[in-house]
């Protein structure tokens, strides 16, 4: 039996490890391409909200495929819940796209660095989650970290200003959504990502050339395509199958915070691949930054396997459960008195 627990617990340490490294690669490769198809320097092919389109078509045909050949099973999930999902994912990504063209790189930085507290507050009040103390120091050490990093100058307006927010609330309630989704239709994350890609497909194909004219002046039709820009096309739309995949299957396994923070790790990855390919500027402030959001995501990773262990001795084999397993079987158990995830302060 003990066997069996260890082995269970190193199966899923290899699967959690497997997917953050997915989602990594997959989301810093993916800057890199996208960073050479639209830049000036580059194939200047600057329709971004387009191209997220071809990335959920692609995700979309992967999974139409991958249920054909009954490599996936395919649950039932009411069109409502599917379309709402769908609606706010896309705010997200024009919200953001709107924020970036509007502010200032450096306000655009500060927006995303703000999801990981708005994720926070939107658990309590839509989970009742609470956060202890080791974990609000590893999760503002984090975002002081990436901050210094990355923030430079902080202009803003009010249009600017509202995209942001609008943003930073449909992206957070995103991510919260996609973890409850999958536990409430018992569905795993390529069978939910392979529901709402076709319907954030059509949308985005329809939507985005009118959204990317009005933040870029520039029609799709007008733009000539290159052999380099469509092979570049391709490999950006590769990337996001996988980036796709491993975001709603590390959603899945953690929470929503431990995305966003561990999350940032790949802000650090793009830092440290500027300055190795694209000679950016490395400075002693951008060294010490890294190193600081480094430690917040060593100390944060470290407060969460502490939980896991307290909660294991309460519940044996608990340990293998991702964090909102845990808190459902705590639900399930009547179980109020016990420390919330992510070390959180006794709710009875």
């Amino acid at each position: 039996m003990e066997k069996e627990r260890k082995s269970s617990s190193v199966n899923v340490v290899v699967s959690d490890v497997g997917a953050w490294g997915m989602n990594i690669i997959s989301s810093v490769g993916i800057i890199m391409a996208n960073k050479q198809l639209m830049s000036p320097s580059g194939f200047a092919f600057a329709f971004a909200t387009t191209l997220t389109g071809f990335h959920f078509s692609v995700t979309a045909l992967v999974g139409l495929v991958s249920n054909a050949a009954g490599y996936s099973a395919s649950k039932h999930v009411p069109m409502w819940e599917l379309l709402w999902f769908s609606i706010v994912a896309n705010m997200s990504i024009t919200g953001m796209n709107f924020s970036l063209m509007l502010n200032s790189v450096g306000f655009y930085q500060i927006s995303k660095l703000s999801m990981i507290p708005v994720v926070c507050v939107m658990e309590w009040i839509l989970h009742g989650k609470h956060y202890s103390k080791e974990v609000k120091m590893a999760v503002t050490v984090v975002v002081v970290g990436v901050g210094i990093c990355t923030v430079t100058d902080l202009n803003v307006n009010a249009k600017g200003f509202l995209c942001a927010c609008v943003g930073i609330l449909s992206t957070s309630f995103q991510q919260i959504s996609i973890g409850s989704l999958q536990k409430k239709y018992s569905v795993s994350s390529f069978e939910l990502l392979s529901k709402t890609a076709p319907i954030q497909a059509l949308s985005l194909l329809i939507l985005g050339p009118v959204i990317d004219y009005y933040l870029t002046g520039k029609l799709l039709s007008n733009y000539k395509l290159s052999s380099g820009a469509f092979f570049f096309i391709l490999l950006s739309c590769s990337l996001a199958v996988f980036c796709n995949v491993s975001q709603y299957l590390c959603i899945g396994r953690f929470s929503a915070v431990s995305f966003q923070v561990l999350g940032h790790m790949k802000t650090v990855c793009v830092l440290t691949l500027g300055w190795l390919l694209f000679d950016s500027e490395l400075t002693l402030k951008n060294i010490l930054g890294v190193i600081l959001a480094v430690v917040g995501m060593v100390v944060y990773s470290l407060a969460v396997e502490v939980e896991k262990k307290a909660n294991s001795k309460i519940f044996p084999g608990k340990e293998s459960l991702s964090e909102e397993d845990s808190q459902l079987l705590k639900e399930e158990n009547g179980e109020s008195g016990v420390n919330d995830v992510e070390l959180g302060k006794s709710i009875g």
